[in-house]
């Protein structure tokens, strides 16, 4: 089935550069916003949804970092690339410091703009996503999260994603709209908690020409853009009140008002959102509605940190190597630097296990990546890694301490519930599945 081509916003005052960056990136099936100076681009980031910013460093309103810098202040999850003068180092490291994740030297290779773009948005030259290392994993608690979205890309009631910051919400997202009966049609991902309250309503529902000061041509909004496939309220939990309330309305009459319209029209969207945020008690607490909770709610969907995941952590490093490798090397893992990764706690969850992994590939003076390289000090020491385990003294392998603990509480809710499993489960808070599976593996009869 096609799918929606990813959007990728270049940005240069150069109209030339500007159009050969356009031609470059049609001819790999993607879709392309161009901006000429930083206050455009910064505008058309607030509006639109992307997947790459490609900018030049030096424009007449100022510099590209400004661009690099707004997305990582606005919280937008949107990889960037700067273009910088030729041996300009000092400039490139000090893009990367601010976010950028690669950058490119003038004159441009077209080679490695295609290189790079193929990197970060896993395109095979036509715009076509690869999906590696998507939710890979044998633990019981990611076979869940796989087997939960193929059961949700079947339906088309709303889905609520909670998890974490980091944990891979958005992901889910999309592979339920890849599985999905919609998956021809756009996938818009917006992130509420970074649109100014006063231009929510017409981001959400767009707007007609002359309906306010500036509006000087007809734009659609979020839910125009999404018709027929799906829209990804990411941070949902942001929405102010008096949003949330026109919000639910459009998704209960499943028709929008452009501002400057004096008629409904009516929309085809599923809905999908996600927060790192207790939905529940921010509803207890007065500060989201009931009724839309209740409305967005209908299908839900855990995403587990990546502390839950250990066992399947040897596989996240794996495929994410993979991903690094180029054709003339292949990143490894030192005994000692698998040893600190499998003891880390990882707080930012799989989002921070790729930026170590990244770092320190890049870091690493070959192949061979070793402790000093991941600098996990940065986050959180491994000397104090062993007093975050209680009863871990580091006199045996962190796995076969976790098994005993593990085995430990497993024995002692049989024992509590008189060697029900299903009673036990529960006690554990986990599925009788999952019950099952780890008495299996742990070897209790």
């Amino acid at each position: 089935m096609n799918k929606a081509p990813l959007r990728v916003l270049v940005v240069d005052d150069e109209p030339d550069i500007r159009e050969l960056l356009e031609l470059t990136l049609i001819k790999m099936g993607l879709d392309v916003i161009t901006a000429g100076n930083v206050s455009d681009a910064k505008a058309r980031l607030q509006r639109e949804p992307f997947n790459l910013v490609l900018t030049d460093m030096r424009m007449p309103d100022g510099e590209g970092i400004e661009v690099v810098e707004f997305i990582a202040e606005h919280g937008l999850d949107i990889p960037s690339a700067i273009i910088t003068a030729y041996g300009s180092t000092e400039n490139a490291v000090k893009a990367m410091k601010a976010g950028a994740f690669d950058y490119l030297s003038k004159p441009i290779s077209l080679a490695q703009l295609r290189t790079l773009v193929k990197s970060v948005l896993k395109v095979d030259g036509n715009g076509k996503s690869s999906s590696i290392e998507r939710l890979v994993g044998d633990s019981p608690a990611m076979l869940e999260v796989r087997r939960m979205v193929d059961k949700l890309a079947r339906s088309q009631a709303a889905v609520y994603i909670s998890g974490e910051s980091g944990t891979g919400k958005e992901q889910a997202a999309r592979l339920i709209h890849e599985q999905s009966g919609r998956a021809e049609r756009p996938f818009v991902p917006v992130n509420c908690g970074a649109i100014p309250e006063n231009l929510m309503e017409s981001e959400f529902f767009g707007y007609r020409k002359g309906a306010f000061t500036g509006a000087d041509s007809e734009r659609d909004g979020f839910f125009q853009q999404a018709a027929g496939g799906t829209l990804f309220l990411d941070e949902v939990a942001d929405l102010p009140l008096a949003m949330q309330v026109k919000l639910l309305r459009a998704i209960q009459e499943k028709k929008v008002r452009k501002l400057g319209s004096p008629q409904e029209d009516p929309v085809d969207v599923r809905i999908i959102c996600a927060t790192h945020k207790d939905l529940a008690a921010l509803v207890e607490a007065g500060q989201f509605r009931q009724d839309l909770y209740y409305r967005l709610n209908v299908l839900p969907l855990r995403m587990p940190p990546l502390r839950e995941l250990r066992d399947d952590i040897p596989r996240f490093i794996g495929a994410l190597l993979d991903r690094f490798a180029t054709a003339d090397s292949r990143p490894r893992l030192t005994p000692d630097a698998v040893k600190a990764m499998l003891a880390y706690n990882y707080p930012g969850n799989f989002r921070e296990l790729e930026n170590i992994l990244e770092r320190a590939v890049a870091l690493a003076g070959d192949d061979k990546v070793d402790v000093a390289d991941l600098q996990l000090t940065l986050s959180q020491p491994l000397q104090e890694q062993d007093e975050a385990i209680p009863g871990y003294a580091g006199s045996e392998p962190l796995q076969d301490f976790l098994d005993r603990v593990e085995r430990e509480a497993i024995l002692k809710a049989l024992d509590a519930t008189r060697f029900n499993r299903t009673q036990a489960a529960k006690l554990l808070g986990l599925t009788f599945r999952s019950m099952r599976y780890r008495m299996d593996r742990l070897g209790i009869k």
